[in-house]
């Protein structure tokens, strides 16, 4: 059952605080309040309400951004009449869904990111991942502390993670910790 109709983030969040619906679609670009916004402004109340963007932005990045922010599915418009049944599906029942031609495009950009690694910050992050310091990272490598850091700070934008941890966590993920 479509509960409310919203065309701008201020309508969209009032109708979410008010309604408690089970999934709310809606665009990243709205007018005032972006989707991502009113996305983040939701989870800083607590709320859970399963969330799917609907958007004509296939930039990976911004698909990306919209999963931190605590969406559970980003669906392309011009695939929304073969995916937006299946996200709905998949993000009721717990999952997350992304289109998997954006969810490929993201990958691959990842990839090649991870490709452009310099084998110093290679072998940083292989002593990363088994829980040296940067000090005893720099000492085994014949570095000062602050390059080591350089090289934690560069693999972590390059990741787009956020502390030590995340960088491990990724670098598991992607297959670069053995």
């Amino acid at each position: 059952e479509l509960l409310e109709f919203a065309s701008d983030g201020e309508t969209l969040l009032a109708a979410i605080r008010r309604q408690n619906p089970d999934v709310v679609i809606c665009d990243i670009s709205m007018p005032g309040m972006s989707g991502l916004d009113v996305l983040k402004q939701i989870r800083s109340e607590g709320s859970r309400v399963p969330f799917i963007f609907l958007t004509m932005h296939a930039e990976p990045a911004l698909a990306a951004a919209a999963m931190r922010a605590g969406a559970n599915g980003y669906v392309l418009k011009y695939a929304a009449g073969r995916d937006l049944v299946t996200a709905v599906r998949q993000v009721l029942s717990g999952g997350v869904y992304v289109t998997p031609s954006l969810g490929a495009r993201y990958l691959s950009s990842q990839l090649q990111e991870i490709h452009n690694l310099t084998a110093k910050q290679r072998e940083v992050l292989r002593l990363v991942g088994r829980g040296l310091r940067s000090k005893q990272i720099a000492a085994d490598l014949g570095l000062s502390v602050r390059t080591v850091e350089a090289h934690k700070y560069t693999m972590m934008q390059i990741l787009g993670v956020h502390s030590t941890l995340e960088l491990v966590r990724r670098s598991e993920e992607l297959g670069l910790l053995f």
